[in-house]
């Protein structure tokens, strides 16, 4: 007997309408995001300036690994860095979704669910970065597919409380939609590189100035790229709503309830 059961289309992404509402968000609440992400970016960047120098924590000196010391220098910069992402990150995805909802931003209720995630985050996101650093190593398609099947890692963690199971989670959201998710995350990517590239050069006019300037050159960059970070983060936490609602039925009201 012939099987004449068809199988259901599989419902649109809607890439277009994500980006548009994420550029939406990152506007009206621009003095939000840039507070949420500028207090973890300034603080992160003062730790491994401290590390391994300010002008190599900005990137516009390069690094030096004159021993073992300077070995464990770069290596704890870079563990700073990825815990001022996870928390940025968590305060920004729980901002997306408030303000996708119209409700007052409340960034203070915001630290509890950030904190609490901060671990998983953190080795979560160092093995995604190794994990897409191999795959860019073969070529640059892999590793950016790599990054677009864990997309929706964090919004995982923070929200669903998914702890090291973060990655099976974004596995199975992304799984039909990781071309749409990969051509929205690198239009995002392309995004955050021009302004921090603006934030550079910025930085690299005042930090001539010497010691003064470059303490004001950390402080304008870890303001100016807290706006790129903080399109990628609303954009991620807009993608991960639409793949659950997709998927599994759920709103954008029930993923933020988990805040009330």
């Amino acid at each position: 007997m012939t099987d004449t059961t068809l199988s259901q289309p599989t419902a649109s992404l809607g890439v277009g309408s994500i980006i548009g509402e994420s550029f939406s968000i990152l506007f009206r609440h621009f003095i939000q995001v840039v507070i949420v992400g500028f207090v973890p970016n300034l603080i992160g960047f003062l730790i491994s300036g401290l590390l391994i120098g300010f002008g190599t924590a900005l990137g516009v000196q390069p690094q030096e690994f004159t021993g073992p010391g300077s070995v464990v220098a770069n290596v704890l910069s870079i563990l700073v860095s990825m815990v001022v992402y996870s928390i940025t990150t968590a305060l920004l995805v729980q901002l997306a979704y408030d303000a996708k909802l119209s409700r007052p931003v409340r960034l203070g209720r915001y630290f509890g669910p950030a904190l609490s995630s901060v671990v998983p985050l953190a080795v979560l996101t160092i093995v995604v970065s190794i994990l897409v650093g191999i795959g860019l190593v073969l070529l640059i398609v892999p590793g950016l597919w790599v990054y677009a099947v864990f997309a929706v890692m964090a919004p995982a963690v923070v929200i669903e409380r998914a702890g090291f199971g973060g990655l099976g989670r974004s596995k199975y959201l992304t799984k039909e939609y990781r071309w749409p998710i990969l051509g929205a995350l690198v239009l995002a990517i392309i995004c955050a590189s021009i302004i921090n590239i603006v934030a550079l050069f910025v930085v690299g006019l005042v930090a001539s100035a010497g010691s003064i300037g470059m303490v004001i050159g950390v402080i304008l960059f870890a303001a100016i790229s807290t706006v790129g970070a903080g399109f990628i983060s609303i954009l991620v936490a807009l993608i991960y709503a639409r793949l659950r609602e997709i998927k599994e039925g759920v709103s954008v009201d029930q993923i933020a309830a988990v805040f009330d």
